[in-house]
């Protein structure tokens, strides 16, 4: 269950490891020329995340229980839980919900919007995107529901026109693969955000991701994450991180909420329903990949987890 492409390096960055897990799908993206006065109410959208860059003169955000945000020329909003929104001319600005907007569809991927009442000009790439594996599930779930970057920096600010210029092209041309490089692009863009996030949100050092930062704890999850098939003890875990057994269990369960063994088991469910949603692997080859000797265990487990059957998921990804 690891990708067949990702060559690990040596087990240092554990952090780092789960932000390449962070593969995105589904996305779709809109260009929007904004004059003033204008606003556009987006719908909650279960599962997704999505971003607002601007380019070109401001908005606000608006979102139920929050103070109104402004987002200026150059500054990135991630709304990782799919929140419905308003963004908005001013924080008094009437606005139409989205789907009401007439847009030019570009392709599958892409449009443009133009709307407004004919004043002051924002210029805006908005994006929707969907992730795919359970550590990006489980980190995006620590995330708070605004992430704001105010301003890159100057050499961040020009990767980003580059960036957001190559998503253009790629939706406009629609080559070959272009679909993939747009996803991509999407991955750096969710990335950068977040990893912005963790280098200064005081809330970045708490709970799991600190256990990812601890040196010995880390080693130990990052471990689990890529021998997921292992048969592994809370002795051996704690030998590779360095510790007691005692001190291991207490400190694990202590960061991460849970102890050891139940979130590896856990974990190995969530990659074994991510397979038989996205794979026809026969239930035996991927309740082996999750560690269970016997497809009968793996079957008990995973329907008391999920209170479904594995057949009953792999019969949800056909229909």
């Amino acid at each position: 269950m690891t990708d067949s492409h990702f060559k690990p390096a040596p087990l240092s960055d554990p952090l780092g490891e789960v932000l390449h897990m962070l593969h995105l799908t589904g996305t779709l993206y809109c260009r929007a020329e904004m004059t003033a006065p204008w606003g556009i109410v987006m719908p909650q959208l279960i599962d997704s995340m999505m971003f607002v860059i601007v380019t070109a003169g401001h908005g606000w955000l608006v979102m139920d229980g929050h103070e109104p945000l402004l987002v200026g020329q150059g500054s990135m909003v991630l709304l990782p839980h799919g929140h419905s929104y308003r963004l908005l001319s001013a924080p008094d600005a009437g606005a139409m919900p989205l789907f009401d907007i007439p847009v030019e569809k570009v392709s599958e991927r892409y449009e443009i919007m133009r709307h407004g009442g004919g004043g002051e000009v924002t210029r805006a790439t908005a994006g929707v995107v969907q992730f795919d594996h359970v550590a990006a599930r489980r980190l995006v779930s620590l995330l708070p529901p605004v992430l704001h970057i105010d301003a890159w920096g100057d050499d961040a600010g020009s990767w980003l026109q580059s960036t957001l210029g190559l998503i253009a092209r790629e939706a406009s041309a629609l080559r070959p693969g272009g679909e993939t490089v747009m996803t991509r692009l999407a991955d750096i863009l969710v990335i950068q955000a977040i990893r912005a996030w963790l280098d200064t949100a005081p809330e970045a050092n708490l709970g799991w991701l600190a256990a990812l930062r601890d040196p010995q704890l880390g080693h130990a999850l990052a471990l689990m994450h890529r021998r997921p098939d292992r048969s592994w003890s809370v002795a051996e875990l704690a030998s590779e991180a360095g510790m007691s057994r005692s001190a291991f269990s207490a400190r694990f369960t202590d960061l991460v909420g849970q102890p050891a063994m139940q979130y590896l088991a856990q974990w190995r469910l969530h990659l074994a329903r991510a397979q038989l949603l996205e794979t026809r692997e026969p239930v035996g080859t991927v309740a082996r990949r999750a560690g269970y000797e016997s497809e009968a265990a793996f079957g008990r487990a995973f329907k008391q987890f999920f209170g479904v059957p594995p057949g009953g998921v792999r019969r949800l990804a056909v229909a």
